[in-house]
């Protein structure tokens, strides 16, 4: 699916702006929502996989409320002081709709996402491509689009397998296999979640987990095997 590509958009939508600010008429107002309807649609579609209804209506609503409180004496431009209302009410939206579980690596490649936005849109006044999202980010471009729909529908909905990185890095496991190794740790029960996360993320020893856990180390080592074993069972399906 493309994304907006690098249109010169900006020229045209400051220029209408400038048009409705001298003026303040419905019809330049109009004109203005007309020239942002690309703006709109490009993070409608980047935030939903498409153009779902209530996401563009969020989106125009983050338009209007730019045209009714842009402050050209803060140094942005229009089109970018827009992005990031457009931006705003599209995530508030969003934050709202959640109703199904994110991975971590998901939620995490999400916030990447839109920190780079973010930092494109006070570069240059435009978003960024999917093409220039998949190159900073190194995930591939229909490995994006599917990583933002999560949250928004059940894990079911999503291709997974698309969710890839565009090149492996040393020392670094890859996003693709980071998803596959917290859905896998997620099956396990409550005290093995508690095993493997002390001992492979808080860096703990087996003691001083059966501390912190109130078991001895024996059982901390029998449910670190069979947490393991079922993981890489798991893992190979």
């Amino acid at each position: 699916m493309a994304l907006m590509g690098q249109q010169n958009v900006e020229s045209s939508i400051e220029s209408v702006f400038q048009a409705y600010l001298i003026s303040g008429n419905k019809e330049d107002l109009e004109s203005v929502v007309k020239a942002g309807t690309r703006l709109v649609y490009h993070f409608a579609r980047l935030y939903s996989g498409g153009l779902r209804e209530d996401v563009v209506q969020a989106g125009m609503e983050g338009l209007l409320k730019a045209s009714q409180r842009f402050d050209s004496e803060k140094g942005n431009t229009f089109t970018t002081y827009a992005g990031h209302c457009i931006m705003g009410e599209i995530r508030h939206l969003i934050r709202k709709e959640t109703a199904y579980y994110k991975p971590g690596a998901l939620a995490n490649l999400q916030s990447c996402v839109e920190r780079f936005i973010e930092e494109k849109l006070k570069e240059s006044g435009e978003p960024p491509t999917l093409s220039e999202l998949a190159e900073a980010l190194n995930v591939k471009e229909e490995g994006i689009v599917q990583a933002m729909r999560a949250g928004l529908v059940s894990l079911d909905e999503l291709d997974i397998t698309k969710i890839r990185c565009l090149k492996y890095e040393s020392f670094k496991l890859p996003i693709e296999d980071r998803i596959v190794l917290e859905q896998a740790i997620n099956r396990l029960s409550e005290l093995q979640q508690k095993v493997v996360y002390l001992l492979f993320y808080k860096d703990k020893t087996q003691n001083e987990a059966a501390n912190i856990l109130g078991i001895s180390q024996r059982k901390v080592s029998r449910i670190l095997h069979k947490s393991l074993q079922q993981m890489y069972k798991w893992m190979k399906m």
